[in-house]
């Protein structure tokens, strides 16, 4: 373990629920903040063994705008790194917090629509945190959540430049998002209790800070691959190394 010089960062990043569309800014009154619980960190990587499934390749030739941004491309489920790290992974503390009150976000999360796919593909947010949905793309699309805790929404965006503003009412992970106008789009939202949460990147990296000193129990889901779980413990003021695995094999 090593000890920060500077007090960590917490990743907040969010989601939405309701009826109705339209263009709409993301709006609401912000949350209040708390201070963090803690100083401690966890934060490290996460790997795909074995050889990981190739991704479909996406028909975009109905849109050519989206044509041109990508050229011919895959849907992309399973991003892994050279040295086998997988990206796109929600992980999250599941067991080991106090009670709150726990630290609330004080801006919307941001899931955007850019050349035919959503950007990003796997994002968390806390309950009742604003998600503000774009639309950077010239044409329509139709945004679509599926959950099966929440009230799912379903909302049209027909010009470039619009947004709307959703939140969720209870935890649940994941909630699915669809476009009826473009099958292939994809994306998936956590929606948490606390801001104890983060989506590994490119490089298969994450860190979740503000914690207390504790033992703690982390979850990890990856849409193919399903869930893991490991226990960590950590110092205040401290960092702790965590490595989770998926087997490439189970997807």
């Amino acid at each position: 373990m090593k000890r920060l010089l500077l007090p960590a960062v917490m990743l907040l990043i969010g989601c939405g629920g309701g009826e109705s569309g339209g263009a709409e800014s993301a709006g609401g009154e912000e949350a209040a903040s708390v201070a963090p619980l803690g100083t401690a960190v966890l934060a490290g990587s996460v790997n795909l063994t074995g050889t990981p499934p190739d991704n479909p390749m996406i028909d975009m030739s109905e849109e050519q705008a989206c044509v041109d941004a990508h050229g011919a491309t895959t849907a992309d489920p399973v991003v892994v790194a050279n040295d086998g790290k997988l990206a796109n992974v929600f992980v999250r503390v599941v067991g080991g917090l106090p009670g709150g009150p726990y630290p609330q976000p004080t801006q919307p999360a941001v899931v955007d629509q850019q050349g035919c796919l959503y950007h990003p593909r796997v994002l968390g947010v806390m309950v009742g945190q604003d998600l503000e949905i774009r639309n950077s793309d010239p044409m329509l699309h139709n945004i679509k959540a599926v959950p099966t805790e929440n009230r799912g929404f379903n909302i049209s965006q027909p010009r470039e430049g619009m947004t709307s503003s959703r939140s969720f009412d209870t935890p649940e992970v994941m909630v699915p998002l669809e476009c009826n106008v473009h099958g292939w789009m994809k994306a998936y939202v956590g929606v948490t209790e606390n801001p104890y949460f983060a989506t590994s990147g490119e490089d298969g990296g994450f860190s979740i800070g503000g914690l207390p000193a504790g033992t703690y129990q982390l979850e990890a889901w990856h849409e193919l691959f399903g869930t893991t779980t490991t226990e960590v413990t950590v110092a205040d003021g401290e960092t702790a190394t965590v490595e989770l695995s998926f087997d490439a094999g189970t997807g």
